[in-house]
């Protein structure tokens, strides 16, 4: 799955989905695509990311106490 770094614009693919969609995870593995090489993993605050479109992340991955709000 690619997100959307908010800072750079730059795509990210995701290397764990069941990370991604944890709302007790706040960052996490993915591959930086800018560049023609590949990239080593890095770290992702969950918050800096948002799909392709520009619509951020569901609440329930990224706040574990969405309902009680």
């Amino acid at each position: 799955m690619l997100l959307q770094e908010k800072e750079t614009g730059n795509l990210v693919e995701v290397l764990d989905i069941q990370l991604l969609i944890d709302p007790n995870e706040e960052t996490i593995s993915a591959k930086d695509q800018a560049g023609q090489e590949e990239q080593d993993p890095e770290k992702f605050a969950k918050t800096n990311l948002v799909f392709p479109s520009g619509e951020a992340l569901p609440q329930c991955w990224v706040d574990a106490n969405y309902r009680t709000r």
